[in-house]
């Protein structure tokens, strides 16, 4: 198996702009986007690599990628420049056209000088904003015991559901027949009439299979785009294989997300603040791994100060966090967040840097990175103020950026004579 991995090369994709993200893409890729308190999207694609003893890694970026840069300059030099490892950014550079990458073949296709260079046998293109955890060594091997030229991971998929999803046919022998974008009418899996499959985005090429078929998109008018045209044509013309996701999340259904929509990624971040969440991060034979910012640990102070003490319940709280006399419910708080005294978090996913005032109240909100919420905020909690004032989703999550103005509560008397009290025996936040 390490002969076969040696001879490997991964290309990640992680240039996309994720509009439907929006605005947590405003400034940044979706695969720079925060995940699970201190990750990034990209982290999982990549902790999968090296949990999979690949080593030599290409990323194309482009859209907004100077977070996602930083974050891999920081976090994943991990890797042995002098044992030939590398974990390296491919920005688009108009080597072979004047066009900035046209879709995720072309993104490929630009960058052929640096991936021939490398003298490797086999590629594996994946995509960095996906949250799953796979060992792409299985799927290499798959790969070659089967002959194939193409291999593509595939995922169980209810076929009411196929039309969200790339849909790969089938034979018995697991041998594709056909690839259909989005179908209403999906193709069953052989003995199972109401799964579909579902392409997850994963393909593992034979290097010489993939440069014929990149130089031949290169001269046609498609959108240059693996799933929709490279695929297809491949099918067509050689060996393409689907090899089933084999899940390393050990539980009892198989974890991919492709977390598209501003609802997906919250609920997704909810699901691993419960006891038992679907995802699991706490799993030592499979770790993690991100850029941990330099945080003091996680505290929670004024338990003697004449006010209740700062408590989360059903939440992850990263490194560098401060809860204050304040409570915090089924939440996720990034590093170095600070939620100032008698305030109210529910489940709400704070970024980084983010500063929550006295007696602020949220409910299914995200805050962007190193927002101020002022005093006394209200937020999820006034339907119509909520949408006039800040983006809100079809499932009524809310999203507060830093321009945003939002809706300040009443403080009761009582509130406020307590308020004093407290600061008159302990003072602070």
């Amino acid at each position: 198996m390490s002969a076969l991995v040696d001879d490997s090369l991964v290309i990640v994709l992680a240039g996309g702009a994720g509009e439907r993200l929006y605005p947590l893409t405003k400034d940044r890729a979706k695969p720079a986007v925060y995940f699970g308190g201190p990750y990034r999207m990209i982290d999982f694609s990549l902790s999968n690599c090296i949990n999979s003893g690949l080593r030599r890694i290409f990323i194309a970026t482009q859209y907004k990628s100077l977070s996602l840069n930083r974050h891999i300059r920081m976090g994943w030099n991990i890797v042995s420049e002098e044992l030939g490892e590398f974990v390296e950014i491919l920005p688009p550079q108009k080597r072979v056209s004047e066009h900035w990458y046209q879709g995720t073949a072309d993104a490929v296709y630009q960058n052929l000088y640096s991936i021939l260079d490398e003298g490797a046998r086999y590629a594996i293109v994946l995509s960095g904003d996906h949250v799953y955890k796979m060992d792409y060594a299985r799927m290499l091997r798959f790969h070659q015991e089967r002959g194939a030229a193409v291999t593509l991971a595939t995922i169980e998929v209810p076929r009411a559901d196929a039309h969200r999803f790339g849909i790969i046919a089938v034979d018995d022998q697991e041998r594709v027949t056909g690839f259909e974008e989005k179908p209403e009418q999906a193709s069953p899996i052989p003995g199972s009439p109401d799964l579909a499959l579902a392409s997850m985005g994963v393909y593992v090429f034979d290097i010489d299979v993939l440069v014929r078929a990149l130089e031949a998109d290169a001269t046609e008018a498609t959108s240059h785009d693996f799933g929709k045209d490279v695929i297809p044509a491949l099918i067509q013309t050689d060996v393409v294989y689907s090899y089933r996701f084999y899940d390393e999340n050990k539980k009892a259904s198989k974890y991919w997300r492709d977390i598209g929509t501003l609802d997906a990624y919250f609920e997704a971040n909810m699901d691993l603040c419960h006891v038992n969440p679907e995802f699991n991060l706490y799993d030592p034979e499979w770790p993690l791994r991100t850029h941990q910012p330099q945080a003091p640990p996680a505290k929670f102070v004024f338990a003697d100060a004449g006010r209740r003490c700062g408590q989360a319940l059903d939440s992850i709280i990263s490194p560098g966090c401060i809860v204050s006399g304040a409570t915090v419910y089924g939440s996720v708080l990034c590093p170095n967040v600070r939620v100032h005294s008698f305030s109210h978090i529910e489940q709400c996913i704070l970024m980084p840097g983010v500063r929550v005032g006295r007696h602020a109240r949220l409910r299914r909100v995200i805050v962007d990175r190193d927002v101020v919420i002022p005093r006394g905020a209200l937020i999820g909690y006034n339907p119509e103020e909520d949408r006039r004032r800040h983006t809100m989703t079809d499932g009524g999550v809310i999203v507060v950026e830093s321009d945003d103005e939002p809706l300040i509560g009443p403080v009761t008397d009582e509130a406020l004579a307590f308020e004093a009290e407290a600061d008159r025996r302990g003072g602070g936040a």
